[in-house]
Formats: C-alpha cells, structure tokens, sequence
C-alpha cells in the first residue's frame, strides 16, 4: 500500500481531521434556551432567528468540503512524502478545525452592529488556509514530488492561486470593517473559483 501512496497515512489522518472540523460545525446550531416558545408561530419565529447560523454552517460545510476535494486531489500529484510536506499539512488542518469558531461568530451576530470582527476573524483563518497551500506547494517543489514535468508545473500553478488568495482575503479582511455583508458574499463567490480550480486539478491528474 505504501508503494502504491507514500501518503496514505497522513491523507487519512487528514480526512479524520476534515470530518471532525465537519461534525463541530453543526453543533452551534440549535434554538437558544432562553427562547420563549408558547406556541407554533413563536417555534417558527425562533426558527427564524437561527436563519443566519444555518447559512454560515452551510458556507463553512461547503469550504470545508472544497478544501478536502482540493486535498484528495492535490495529493494525487505527489510521489513521495517529507517532513516539511507533513507539517505543511498540519498547518493547514489547523485552518480547517479553526473554521467552526469564526462561522459560530457569523451565524450570531452577522445582522448585528458587531459583525466586523467575525467576518474578519473568517478571513484570517483562510488566509491562514491559504498559507498552508502555499507551504504544501513550496514543500513539494522543494523535495521534487511531481510524477512529472506538467505535475510540476501544475503544483506551481496552484501555489501561484494561493499567493492570490492570501492577497484576496488581505483586501477582504480590511474591507470587513466596513461592508462585513458585501464580504461574505464575495467569500462565497470565491470559494464557487476554488472549486472550479479543484475540478481542474482532477481533470489534469486524470489526463
């Protein structure tokens, strides 16, 4: 097995990370305690109110879900493993199991006068996501990881779209202080690229 993925035990580890940071997401959700519910209309109206923490699980669950496909895909175009390409890793798992604090924050005070510091304390942790693909992708140039020339070239690529996104998030975590809404929506229109870019990154290895 080893032969066939030098990796398969850290892209294990890593998908126990992906589902953990998964599951803590839902668990923030729920209709608060102090909730007055006396009948069907307050139920629904307390319902209501929890609106925002469904749409921020939502666009968590679906960053999540991109980053471990760009994950999965990433690692088909490694063929062997090193130190600095585990660590690398690891930093960017820890911008993944940050993720649930900030989307709690999102969910609870998004529509409120106080939504700045979520949404920038959001934009941190993926630019701290993005720092960990530029680790990843740095790390494996450095040890020479590709199958090939156009793998190579593909892994630069990628770094290259890391370095964008850690100056995207830069300028969205500025912009956060005054417009936090308008943010989240370009948060959403970015992560709908990155998805793009994920099913790229298939479509290259596959070829």
């Amino acid at each position: 097995m080893a032969e066939h993925n030098p990796n398969a035990r850290l892209e294990m580890f890593s998908d126990g990370v992906f589902a953990i940071a998964l599951t803590l997401l839902i668990i923030d959700i729920k209709i608060p305690a102090t909730a007055e519910i006396n009948n069907t209309a307050q139920m629904w109206l307390a319902l209501v109110h929890i609106v925002p923490s469904i749409l921020a699980f939502v666009l968590s669950f679906a960053i999540i879900l991109i980053t471990w496909v760009n994950h999965h895909n990433a690692f088909k175009l490694a063929k062997k493993s090193s130190p600095a390409f585990m660590y690398a890793n690891g930093l960017l798992l820890l911008s993944v199991v940050f993720i649930p604090f900030p989307t709690s924050l999102i969910g609870e005070y998004i529509l409120t006068d106080h939504a700045a510091p979520a949404v920038i304390i959001y934009n941190l942790v993926l630019i701290l996501q993005s720092l960990g693909w530029v680790a990843i992708c740095t790390s494996g140039l450095n040890a020479n990881m590709g199958h090939s020339q156009k793998v190579i070239d593909e892994i630069r690529k990628n770094r290259i779209y890391a370095y964008y996104s850690v100056v995207g998030y830069l300028a969205l975590v500025v912009l956060s202080v005054w417009f936090p809404v308008p943010v989240v929506i370009i948060t959403v229109l970015l992560w709908i690229l990155w998805l793009v870019v994920g099913i790229n990154i298939k479509h290259h290895v596959e070829e």
